[in-house]
Order: C-alpha cells, then sequence, then structure tokens
C-alpha cells in the first residue's frame, strides 16, 4: 500500500487519539465538575438562606425579651367605635353596637429615635355585641407638641378573632393608628376602612386610652 502523505495519516490519528480521550475520560469529569459546582453552589445559598432566617429569628427573640424586661405595661380601655355615617345607613346603624367597651394590656418601648413601640393583646364587644379579640405590634412616629404632650402616627400588625370572620379563626390585619397624650397616658385610634360597596358594611373608626401602670 502507498502512502501518499504520512504527516496527514499521523496528524489523523493523533487527532483521533485525543477526540477518544476527551470523550472517554474528560467528559466525565466535566459533568462531575458541574454537579459539584451546582451543588456547592445550592449549599452557599442554602447556607445564606438559613443564616437569614436564623438572624431574623435572633432578632425577633431578642426584641421580645426587651420587651418583658425594659417595656412599660399599661392598661387599654375601649369605650366608642365609630360606623362612617357614609358608608352605612342609618338602618343599619342602628341595628350596630357603638359601645365598643372592652381591655386590654401592653408592653410599651421608645427606640433611639424616641419613636413608640408596643406589644398588646385586647378584647372588645364587636358591633354586633360579640367579643372581638386582638393581639399585635404596633410602631409610631413620634411628634412633640409641648413640654409634656406629643401626638403619634403609624401603624399596628395584628391578628384578630371575630364570630363573623372564619368562625372565630385568627386573621392578620395591617391598620393604620394615631394617638395624642403624654408618655403616660394616652388617646388612641385605629381606622377599619371599607372593604365593600355594600350598604351594609362600611368603615369603623375604633377609640381607646391607654394608661401606664408602673
Amino acid at each position: 500500500m502507498h502512502v501518499s502523505n504520512p504527516g496527514s495519516i499521523v496528524s489523523l490519528f493523533i487527532f483521533t487519539m485525543l477526540k477518544s480521550f476527551f470523550k472517554i475520560y474528560l467528559t466525565p469529569l466535566f459533568i462531575a465538575g458541574s454537579l459539584l459546582g451546582a451543588s456547592a453552589q445550592a449549599a452557599a445559598q442554602q447556607v445564606q438562606e438559613t443564616s437569614w432566617w436564623q438572624q431574623t429569628k435572633s432578632d425577633a427573640l431578642a426584641k421580645g425579651n426587651k420587651f418583658i424586661d425594659d417595656g412599660q405595661l399599661s392598661l387599654m380601655l375601649s369605650g366608642y367605635a365609630h360606623h362612617g355615617r357614609g358608608t352605612y345607613t342609618a338602618e343599619r346603624i342602628a341595628e350596630l353596637n357603638e359601645k365598643a367597651w372592652g381591655l386590654g394590656f401592653s408592653k410599651n418601648l421608645r427606640d433611639s429615635k424616641d419613636n413608640e413601640e408596643m406589644l398588646y393583646g385586647m378584647v372588645i364587644s364587636d358591633s354586633h355585641f360579640k367579643p372581638q379579640w386582638m393581639a399585635g405590634y404596633v410602631y409610631q412616629w413620634m411628634r412633640p407638641l409641648s413640654s409634656n404632650v406629643e401626638a403619634g402616627l403609624g401603624y399596628t400588625a395584628l391578628l384578630i378573632s371575630r364570630t363573623d370572620y372564619f368562625s372565630n379563626v385568627p386573621f392578620p390585619a395591617v391598620l393604620p393608628v394615631a394617638s395624642i397624650g403624654t408618655k403616660s397616658s394616652k388617646l388612641m385610634a385605629t381606622y377599619v376602612p371599607r372593604f365593600s360597596r355594600n350598604k351594609g358594611n362600611g368603615d369603623v373608626l375604633l377609640v381607646f386610652v391607654r394608661f401606664d401602670l408602673n
């Protein structure tokens, strides 16, 4: 057999051997390396998420302990719920309870900016003369009006239990909060907006007071 170009045959042989070597040995290594890299990245992400969750739990626990140890204990008294005259019919208002008598307790703190934080639990007589249970957190941005009097505006994130919603199963809500008074006693209010155009359902303003106990 006559070989016209031995160099070409040698080059082809070397190329074929390298190609086979890559397929047999390097491809599995590349796949394994990719899988290991993906696993390492997923593990790092999981560690980061776990660290975030652990930090969140740690911060929440520290805040709870601060409320317990340093919080000012206060008594909360409720007595009036105003149903919007523009969102309820006169007939419906006549059927509803506006003497929302109730009481509760809170623990109050001041942060580094002298704004107010509060943890509370409270029960009142709702619009249908049934008990309404509430527990939650309040944050208010405070502004002094004089040497002793201040006003606050903020929000509450809470759980509510009512007989006419979800069979007394607590449900979450976020509502606005406002207050005026001194650091030791305040007139406070929260507003429940209208969620339906039905004239049988409207907005409600709940008014209550808070007094420090120690």
